[in-house]
Formats: structure tokens, C-alpha cells, sequence
């Protein structure tokens, strides 16, 4: 990866490979209902590591930030296809690849939800790790979704300057 940023085109295209190596069980394993979807959510995931390369923070682990951009993709997938679908959260320690003792304990986003509002807290907690929609985070918090769209942005624009001024 780093390679491929500093401007070698062979070390990127070979990073896009072996990601493309790893990227077809992980999506294999979750998408055992339509295995005819699973290369056409690697190249989209490839895809967009090519396009957004730029923001890869040279200090972390590439693929945490490839399998990351993965996820995001197999959600929005589910969603396309209207499929409600937990993952276990086993599954995040295949890709996560620094050891604990490495981890910066500034990006622990724990500390960093508990650092919000309560009412924001839960917005981003259903919607975000719980999955739910707009409309139902917002009718538990008492808020019409257009309110709950408005304060989970804010909260998330918070959290981010959180773990930014963290690095």
C-alpha cells in the first residue's frame, strides 16, 4: 500500500490482488444466499479502496482499513436487497492485525461514544452498531427522523473530531 501511494503502479496492483485474495471468502461467508453477488461486491470494494487510497492513514493496518471499506459495502448491499443481518463480532478480529499492546488507547471509540450526549450516544449506538433505521432510533428518542438525521450527523461529526484530535 504504501508503494502504491509513494507512486509504484506494480506494488498497487498487487495490493489489489491479494486484497481481492481475501476479500472473496470474507464476502463468501456472509453472502451464502447469493454467491453470484460475492465478485461483484469485491471489484465495488476495490473500487473504492482505488478511489479513496488517499485517506489511508499510513500508521494503521491496511487491511482493518480494507476490510472496513468492505463491510460498509456488504451493508449497503444488504440494504439494497432489503436483508437484515447480524454479524458476529468474532468476525472483526480476522482483520483486525495489530497486536492489543500496539493500539492506541486515543482511538478507542468506547471512550469516545461515551463522550457524547446520552440522547446522541443512542442515536449512533441503534443506528450505527444496531442497524436500525432513522425512523425507529428516532421515534425511541422521542424525535421525528428529520430531528434524529440532524443530531446523529452532529454526533457523528463530533465523534470525528474526536478521533481525529486523537491521532
Amino acid at each position: 500500500m504504501l508503494r502504491g501511494l509513494d507512486g509504484d503502479a506494480q506494488a498497487h496492483r498487487r495490493l489489489l490482488m491479494l486484497l481481492a485474495e481475501r476479500l472473496r471468502p470474507y464476502f463468501a461467508r456472509r453472502m451464502f444466499d447469493s454467491p453470484s453477488d460475492v465478485e461483484d461486491l469485491v471489484q465495488e470494494t476495490l473500487l473504492s479502496i482505488h478511489s479513496r487510497r488517499s485517506t489511508y492513514d499510513r500508521a494503521q493496518p491496511v487491511g482493518a482499513w480494507a476490510y472496513a471499506i468492505g463491510r460498509y459495502k456488504l451493508i449497503d448491499y444488504w440494504r439494497r436487497q432489503k436483508v437484515r443481518r447480524a454479524v458476529p463480532l468474532d468476525d472483526v478480529a480476522a482483520f483486525l492485525s495489530a497486536p492489543a499492546a500496539q493500539l492506541d488507547d486515543g482511538l478507542d471509540l468506547t471512550r469516545a461514544l461515551q463522550s457524547l450526549p446520552p440522547r446522541q450516544r443512542a442515536l449512533v449506538e441503534d443506528v450505527k452498531v444496531r442497524g436500525e433505521s432513522l425512523a425507529e432510533a428516532g421515534a425511541k428518542s422521542g424525535q421525528t427522523e428529520n430531528a434524529a438525521k440532524v443530531a446523529l450527523h452532529r454526533a457523528l461529526k463530533r465523534l470525528s473530531g474526536r478521533l481525529s484530535d486523537a491521532d
